[in-house]
């Protein structure tokens, strides 16, 4: 299903698409030391470009990416959250992902996005499931994808890395289960 809309806002935060002109605010979300551990070049013009043009493409071909999240009063920049397909074990998941400027974090922002997206993901998109795939030394992502999903398991990426893999499924009448 093409869905070519953005989570409808919550208390908070409201969702829209990246666009061109976002390249300083994505530069800067990823432009300290902990986003740096984990996307050691996102921080640099032309990798920032790059993010939105894969988030702009995702958007055209399956009509959903990650989607700029603002703050609901001021409309200031926050960072992103929403879904992409990734490759785990190989077969090709819906993912939720969240990434946030260094200083929103600690704040909820992130876990009442992501709340937000996998509703979206199950009401919208019409996922059977939804996962997030977190680095086991990613302590905040942790946290998050601890609170959303209802299973975990580890398992090696495609770079031959250990990742923690955070699962939902949806169940009969929309309600999320959790299988082994």
């Amino acid at each position: 299903m093409t869905a070519r809309a953005c989570p409808p806002p919550t208390e908070r935060i409201r969702f829209r698409e990246y666009q061109p002109e976002d390249v300083d605010a994505v530069a800067a979300m990823f432009d300290d030391p902990e986003a740096r551990q984990w996307y050691p070049t996102h921080s640099e013009a032309a990798e920032a470009r790059r993010w939105i043009d894969w988030n702009l493409d995702n958007y055209a071909t399956h009509g959903f990416g990650l989607w700029a999240i603002e703050d609901a009063e001021s409309g200031a920049f926050l960072g992103d959250c929403g879904l992409t397909y990734q490759r785990v074990e190989g077969a090709v998941l819906l993912e939720l992902g969240y990434h946030l400027q260094e200083l929103r974090r600690g704040f909820g922002f992130a876990t009442e996005a992501a709340r937000a997206c996998l509703a979206y993901a199950f009401h919208t998109v019409g996922a059977e499931l939804v996962c997030s795939i977190c680095h086991p030394e990613n302590v905040a992502s942790i946290a998050v994808a601890g609170t959303l999903h209802h299973a975990q398991r580890q398992f090696t990426n495609d770079a031959g890395l250990t990742m923690n893999l955070y699962w939902t499924e949806r169940g009969p009448g929309g309600q999320a289960t959790v299988t082994p």
